[in-house]
């Protein structure tokens, strides 16, 4: 009975939010004029047009097929929207024939006022369905609606002038140079806490769960993320042209595209620009934000540095131990909810800040930075927790698919990343030579 009435109060709060995401979600493709949303940004991504479509079938495959049985909402579009793509560096992906766009949007608003009529169907099957119970499949929809905003907004940032329109209530980004270089900060060795228990959480992704403790040796930890202007000393110094830094996993990348720097800056008249959301910066002015580079181009940095990437755990350490061993922090800076003196998350700002702009954020230990700029890379492959299970019916592929050791864990959030996605059990992970995200990472080095 008491999950009963939980369900029962968390349903209107859950279809509350997922109200406001799909306002952003509007907003988000609004930001596109109709006649480009057939443009595909990214090889390895669909064309716009298709998230139009996959965000309501994605939701009614999960509320209205997996949890309710309800059938097919429109089989056709439930089907063809159902999931994206990742394929491998080269793989050529073939286009099916889209729907008209006004079909797509017909069946969003269809799908919107289906979930926004579920609420008496999940408390009958709360009792049998884990998803059900505290409005679990709710959580889903949004937190995935959520996570394909900053999809969407890095997708749209490949994109030229032509194909996209300001956005007038935005912030302008933030310019400017880092306050100072990096400091390496030596941390003990200790256990840390990873995941998290089943009831913990209101809703948590598959590969969250359960928790787990690592032992974390004692090492060294950058303070800061490396930044623009660090990394060009790297591009500068023709490190693209010595194999010896690339770790072979990337050699087809690194054969078939000949990079010789990171995908988002180009060199005009002799100066560098770094590409942000709304156009080109040169790089001088935006020296202090935190690089963004593939997993390869990170690694190799690190090596070229003398120094190695963090594994999750030692992230986790930094981040969330105390002084006096413990390991009990929701967030680096403690338990108050994340704020903007904090970090630079959730469209505040319309791209990365200089590193070190909020020192109210750091850690314990003075690490700053680890929540919000970018979600940092690890080196750490996207594998299971011990224990894991497929709970989420209709999904059963969310994480087990990509448990192959071609995708690296990045740790915190960026600044497209929601605040419900900050909680330190969340995980996500990219292909090691995949450019687009908005990434950043940090040196450590072994004691």
């Amino acid at each position: 009975m008491s999950n009963l009435l939980e369900t029962a109060s968390t349903v209107p709060t859950a279809l509350a939010e997922l109200e406001a995401a799909w306002k952003r979600t509007d907003d988000l493709f609004a930001m596109i004029p109709p006649g480009s949303w057939s443009v595909r940004p990214i090889e390895q991504r669909h064309p716009i047009v298709f998230y139009v479509g996959h965000l309501p079938a994605f939701s009614w495959n999960l509320v209205g097929r997996a949890v309710l049985s309800r059938g097919w909402l429109r089989r056709e579009f439930d089907s063809l929207f159902d999931f994206g793509i990742d394929p491998e560096f080269g793989e050529v992906v073939a286009e099916p024939v889209w729907p008209p766009v006004s079909e797509i949007l017909d069946y969003r608003d269809r799908l919107r006022d289906e979930i926004r009529n579920c609420g008496k169907d999940l408390l009958a099957v709360a009792g049998e369905r884990p998803l059900a119970e505290h409005a679990r499949v709710l959580r889903l929809v949004l937190e995935h609606e959520l996570m394909h905003h900053e999809t969407l907004l890095y997708m749209f940032r490949e994109l030229d002038a032509e194909h996209k329109l300001a956005t007038p209530n935005w912030p302008q980004a933030r310019t400017g140079t880092a306050p100072r270089d990096a400091r390496f900060v030596a941390l003990p060795a200790g256990t840390v806490r990873l995941g998290a228990a089943f009831e913990e959480l209101s809703f948590g992704w598959d590969n969250e769960f359960p928790a787990r403790r690592v032992s974390v040796d004692a090492f060294e930890l950058a303070d800061l993320p490396v930044t623009v202007e660090a990394y060009r000393a790297f591009v500068e110094a023709g490190a693209y042209e010595r194999p010896e830094l690339w770790d072979p996993r990337a050699s087809e990348w690194l054969h078939t595209t000949r990079p010789q720097h990171p995908s988002g800056w180009r060199q005009r008249g002799g100066s560098w620009f770094v590409r942000g959301v709304f156009g080109w910066q040169i790089l001088e002015a935006v020296s202090g934000w935190p690089v963004e580079v593939t997993w390869a181009e990170a690694d190799a940095f690190a090596r070229w540095s003398g120094a190695r990437l963090p594994s999750e755990a030692e992230l986790h350490h930094a981040a969330y131990g105390t002084l006096d061993g413990r390991d009990d922090r929701a967030f680096p800076w403690g338990d108050e909810a994340p704020d903007a003196r904090r970090a630079n998350f959730g469209f505040a700002e319309s791209g990365p800040t200089p590193v070190g702009s909020y020192p109210a954020g750091a850690s314990a230990r003075g690490i700053h930075d680890l929540i919000g700029g970018g979600q940092e890379w690890t080196s750490t492959a996207f594998l299971a927790h011990e224990g894991f299970e497929n709970y989420i019916e209709g999904y059963p592929g969310y994480s087990k698919d990509f448990f192959d050791g071609q995708h690296y864990v990045v740790f915190g959030g960026s600044w497209a990343t929601d605040a419900r996605l900050l909680r330190r059990s969340f995980r996500n992970w990219f292909r090691l030579d995949y450019p687009y995200p908005f990434t950043q990472f940090r040196l450590a080095r072994d004691v």
